[in-house]
This record gives C-alpha cells, sequence and structure tokens, in this order.
C-alpha cells in the first residue's frame, strides 16, 4: 500500500472525536460524477480566494523536513557465476519500495544523472560505457532515477521563471508590476532502454508539482499535487479584487482542476492526453479541497501508457510506502480570512489516505484515519502487522503559552477508518522531533532543543505503547540506522549546553536495556547531507564500512568520511575525495560493488578499494 501524509493548522476541529486530544476521523468519499465534482471543486476553491489568489492553505511552519531511508552494505563473498556481485542498494526506508535516487546499480552496472546527463558504467570494468543526453532534465538538481531491469525511469521537474507584468495605473502616473502568477511546475516522466545504447522509449510530462514515488517490481507508482489552473484577474486588494477572482473560478472548467498527464510512447505516433476520470477522484468527508493529489501506475517492463491516474481532493506532503500499502497525508484547507489576527491558534492535524497497492493496476483506496500533530517526514510513519505507527509533534516550539510536546500513535483499520487504538503522549515537552525510526515492534523517538533525548518505546502491544527508555545527551540524531548486531547508529550533531551545534556527530547506541552510547565520532565544524537525506547514507553490514558525504571548514571536513562500525566501537577509516579546483568535493552518494566502494559527486564517480581504501579508477562526467 501507499500512505501520503500532510499536516496543517486548521481553525477549531471538524466533527468530534472519542478520546481526549483525538482528530476527528476523516474518510474519503467517491463523487457522484463530473458535475458533482465540478461544483464542489468551484466551491472549495472559491472559500479560499482573496484578492490575489488562492489564500495560503498550509500547516505548521518552521519544521524542517529531515531527510531518511536503509543500506546494506563491503567486502563481499564472490559472486555465484552468471549472478551479479554483491551489492549495496539505494537506503529506502521499506525494502519492498524502492525510492528514486541519483544513482542505481544492479551489480552489473551503475546508472547515474548528473547535469542533464545519464551516464552507465560498467563496475567491473571500471569505465563509463555510455552517455545520454536529457533535454528538459536537471531543472531541480539532476532528477531521480528508479531502475527494472533494461529499464530506467527518470523523475525530473522544472519550474520556469515567473515574468512580471506591467499594469496601468489608473489616472496615469507609473505602471506598477501585477503580482505574479504561481510558476506552474512541469513534471517530466522519461523512460531509457539501457540494454544497448540508451534510447528514449516514452517521455510523459505535467503541469502537476511532483511529490513522491515508490516502485515494487517493475510497476511505479507516481504522487503529484496540484492546485487549479486559473488566472486569477486580481487587483490591488480588497473586496473587489476577491469578487473578481471568485468570479473566474466560478467560470473555469472542470479540466482547471484535473492535471493533464501527455504520453509519448516513443513510437513516433502523436502523444496522448489522459486526465482522472471523474469517478476515481474521491475527497475527504469532513471537508472539500480545492487541490489535488494524483497517484499514476505505471508498469515500466511495458512502457509509458495510460497513467491509470487517481485523484484526492487535498493536500499532500509526505509519502510512506512498503510495497503492499501506500500512505499519503493530506493537509485540510483554510479558508481565506480577511482579517487573520482574529483567527484562532491554530490545532495542527495530519490526515492519512491509505491505499492498496498490492497489485499492478490502479492503487485501491481502503481506508482514512487523523491524528494530531505534525509529521517530520516518511520516517514518522511505519506499519507493522497491518497496523500503523505515526510520530507527531503538536504546539508551539520554545513558546510558553503552549509548549510544544510529541505523541506517537497507533491506528488501526476498521472498515473505511483508521481508528486510533493506542498512544503515547508527552515526549520531549518545549521540543520538537528531529529523528524517528521504527524497527519491528520498537520505536526509537529523538527530540531537541538543547539536549538530545532518545526514547525507546515497547510498541508489542499497539493498545498500551510504553516508554521504555530514555537517554540525554548533547547534540542530537537526525537520522538513525540499525546495525547488523542489533546497535543503532545516529547521524546528527553535537551541541554545547545550551543547544548551540558545533559540528558532526555520528554515535553508536546500545539499545539491548535502558539505551546508552557506547562510541561516537565527532568532525568539529561539519555537516553531512545524510541528516536530511538518507540516500546519501550507506552502511555496509558485512564490515561495518560507513560512508557519508561531508563538508565543514577544513580539508578534513570535505569528501566522503568513511567510518568502521563495529559492535561497540566508531572509528574513522579514511576519507575519499575527488578532483576539484573548488573547495568541497561535492560527494552525494556511494555504494558497493563486489569489493569497490563507488563515489558520486557532479564531476564523476571514483573507485575505490572498499578494504584499505586506495584509489582504483576516475571516471569523469561530461
Amino acid at each position: 500500500m501507499l500512505i501520503l501524509a500532510g499536516s496543517a493548522g486548521c481553525s477549531g476541529s471538524s466533527g468530534g472525536s472519542d478520546r481526549p486530544g483525538q482528530a476527528p476521523p476523516v474518510r474519503l468519499v467517491a463523487y457522484d460524477g463530473c458535475a458533482a465534482l465540478h461544483k464542489e471543486l468551484r466551491q472549495a476553491t472559491a472559500d479560499r480566494v482573496g484578492p490575489f489568489g488562492l489564500s495560503d492553505a498550509p500547516a505548521l511552519r518552521g519544521l524542517p523536513e529531515d531527510g531518511m531511508a536503509l543500506r546494506k552494505g563491503p567486502q563481499a563473498a564472490e559472486a555465484a557465476p552468471g549472478r551479479p556481485p554483491r551489492h549495496s542498494t539505494t537506503n529506502a526506508h521499506e525494502r519492498a519500495a524502492d525510492e528514486p535516487d541519483l544513482v542505481k546499480t544492479d551489480g552489473r552496472r551503475i546508472v547515474t544523472l548528473a547535469g542533464g546527463e545519464l551516464t552507465v558504467i560498467d563496475p567491473a570494468a571500471r569505465e563509463i560505457t555510455h552517455t545520454l543526453d536529457l533535454p528538459g532534465s536537471g531543472g531541480r538538481g539532476d532528477g531521480r532515477l528508479l531502475l527494472s531491469g533494461d529499464r530506467v525511469l527518470v523523475l525530473d521537474e522544472q519550474t520556469p521563471m515567473i515574468p512580471f507584468e506591467r499594469r496601468a495605473i489608473p489616472g496615469g502616473g507609473a505602471a506598477s508590476p501585477r503580482p505574479p502568477a504561481p510558476p506552474r511546475p512541469t513534471t517530466r516522466l522519461t523512460l531509457v532502454d539501457v540494454s544497448g545504447a540508451p534510447k528514449v522509449v516514452g517521455t510523459m510530462t505535467t503541469d502537476a508539482d511532483y511529490l513522491d514515488a515508490r516502485q515494487s517490481g517493475s510497476t511505479v507508482r507516481v504522487v503529484l499535487k496540484s492546485e487549479p489552473d486559473i488566472r486569477f484577474p486580481g487587483g490591488d486588494g480588497g473586496k473587489a479584487a476577491t469578487d473578481a477572482n471568485r468570479r473566474a473560478v466560478n467560470k473555469a472548467p472542470l479540466d482547471a482542476w484535473l492535471p493533464a498527464f501527455q504520453v509519448d510512447d516513443g513510437d513516433g505516433g502523436p502523444a496522448k492526453r489522459y486526465r482522472t476520470p471523474c469517478d476515481q477522484v474521491s475527497r475527504p468527508s469532513s471537508y472539500a479541497g480545492s487541490s489535488m493529489v494524483s497517484v499514476l501506475t505505471f508498469d515500466l517492463s511495458k512502457g509509458l501508457g495510460d497513467p491509470q491516474a487517481i485523484g484526492v481532493t487535498a493536500g499532500g506532503t509526505t509519502v510512506y510506502g512498503n510495497g503492499k500499502s501506500l500512505y499519503v497525508t493530506g493537509t485540510p484547507p483554510r479558508p481565506f480570512m480577511p482579517k487573520p489576527r482574529e483567527r484562532r491558534p491554530a490545532e495542527v492535524r495530519t490526515d492519512v489516505y491509505k491505499f492498496d497497492v498490492s497489485g499492478t493496476g490502479r492503487p485501491r483506496y481502503v481506508a482514512s484515519g487523523s491524528v494530531t500533530g505534525s509529521l517530520l517526514n516518511q520516517y514518522s510513519m511505519s506499519e507493522h502487522d497491518g497496523r500503523l505507527r505515526l510520530a507527531t509533534t503538536t504546539g508551539r516550539f520554545a513558546r510558553a503559552e503552549k509548549p510544544s510536546q510529541s505523541s506517537v500513535y497507533v491506528l488501526a483499520q476498521d472498515g473505511s477508518s483508521l481508528d486510533q487504538v493506542g498512544r503515547i503522549d508527552g515526549l520531549g515537552k518545549g521540543e520538537r522531533i528531529h529523528s524517528v525510526r521504527f524497527i519491528g515492534t520498537t520505536g526509537y523517538v529523538v527530540t531537541f532543543r538543547q539536549t538530545d533525548p532518545l526514547y525507546v518505546l515497547d510498541l508489542k502491544d499497539p493498545r498500551r505503547p510504553r516508554l521504555t527508555g530514555e537517554l540525554k545527551i548533547t547534540g542530537y540524531s537526525a537520522y538513525l540506522h540499525p546495525t547488523r548486531d542489533g546497535k543503532l547508529l545516529g547521524v546528527g550533531q553535537d551541541a554545547d549546553l545550551t543547544g548551540r551545534t558545533n559540528g558532526l556527530q555520528v554515535s553508536l547506541f546500545d539499545v539491548s536495556g535502558e539505551p546508552r552510547r557506547i562510541s561516537d565520532y565527532k568532525l568539529p565544524g561539519a555537516r553531512s547531507q545524510s541528516e536530511f537525506e538518507p540516500h546519501a547514507f550507506l552502511y555496509w553490514p558485512d564490515s561495518g564500512l560507513t560512508v557519508i558525504p561531508v563538508n565543514g571548514r577544513s580539508d578534513e571536513g570535505n569528501g566522503a568520511l568513511a567510518l568502521k562500525v563495529t559492535g561497540s566501537s566508531i572509528t574513522k577509516a579514511g576519507t575519499v575525495r575527488h578532483p576539484g579546483g573548488y573547495r568541497g568535493t561535492g560527494i552525494r552518494r556511494s555504494l558497493i560493488v563486489g569489493g569497490t566502494l563507488w563515489t558520486f559527486s557532479g564531476r564523476g564517480a571514483r573507485a575505490t578499494d572498499a578494504a584499505t581504501l586506495k584509489s582504483t579508477a576516475w571516471l569523469p562526467f561530461g
């Protein structure tokens, strides 16, 4: 299944709740046809319109998203004849749901994307075998890849520049700039066959905003979000401008809300346009949204055809998938309010929509629920034995009137509803969550303001979650990763007693009883991309080699830091660097193929002996 998650501030609550502090129940309701869908979309959009267009609908500000994910890791045994050598995979949250990333490998080849160019590497020969320019890629960064057999799916998004228009001022005078319309992103999916020289065999483009994707086998689910495509006349503010914008909403056709998906299947024929069928669009039962979350389905072995889109008239911010379920969190919209200071303090809420993606066709909506609080990222969610665990933060961080605190919820499906069956509150009062990891029936939550409480939760009885341990140390872990022998690795920042951070800190925790830190490695003045992007983290359990990209104030703090992690210690093995005429190597990813450590930057790829860290090849890009 696949899960999308989003959090938002709501003025008051709608509906009731049978538990104190529990958010009202949420269900999805199908529309009775295109006319009903069009009517409700117009009304929901008109409610959000102000003098300058759609009002800001979102949620909790100031809670940054860290990233997270998983890997294998050198010294691999020799591969059996005909089989690829042992190799690492993308550090994804769940083993059965691969995630898009900059680099992919199947052990026989490595495929990477940098500067709009797809590069295929033969890791055995340590050479670049093919390259392919991908026009239009590289809009936000360098895009992301998914690999299935001989097919590579490139997912990329571009946001055009915003032109300013001049308006004449009534009565003469200098023209003033018109407030720019929100930029319309272009999401582009490019399917490439890499069985020989790479060639494009299909593309899909849409003006919807790319959110995330998950892959199981050759089936890929792509999650998009979009706002209505309406040109608001606007004005100089005030009621007249608001009225004009609402008239524009009431004249807009249904297609303004349903994004188009233009597919070129690569056979030389005309491109085909698809939209979500009205009977495949649903809305939360408690409100009608104006934005749209779309979930597309592709079988990479068959090419890009009808994306089999389904839609939910809600916002979306976070996606979690485990191969059988897909969860998407939604954002309840706020109506436009001319006098914001009269608004009551917002209560943060996360609505969760669950879809069954165990098949290969369209996802099937099965249930929805809601919890109080804001999610950090996808690692704040985990499904175990059919129950969903979520960790959220509520209240105002570092404010006295309603200090923040964090909770862990357990939701169980009952028909079409995700009902709260267990909950524990009071974690990190006055702080916010910096990282979460659920491993089996145990949960780990890190909160931080001045010191780092690492909380250990027993979730064996989902109806009675228990706090079984707490460790306070300076600094915090922004990413948590399990080790081969049951320890827990944390990558984050060291800090002084006031909470001021002062450099990279990698910690090894023994969580077999009362949690304790048994070893650490610190690099003053440095940070790592792994703190907010788990795909940048590599742990190879065969040898304990752990590799993270670092950047800092000194040469020591730039490159790919290689650590040796055992059951009781963390020691530095060395640093891999890439050539370059600027400070900082820009290394972004690393992986293992056989006994070789590969590191990747925008400049090229380096092959390094994983045991000795001696360079064996440098392959420049471009």
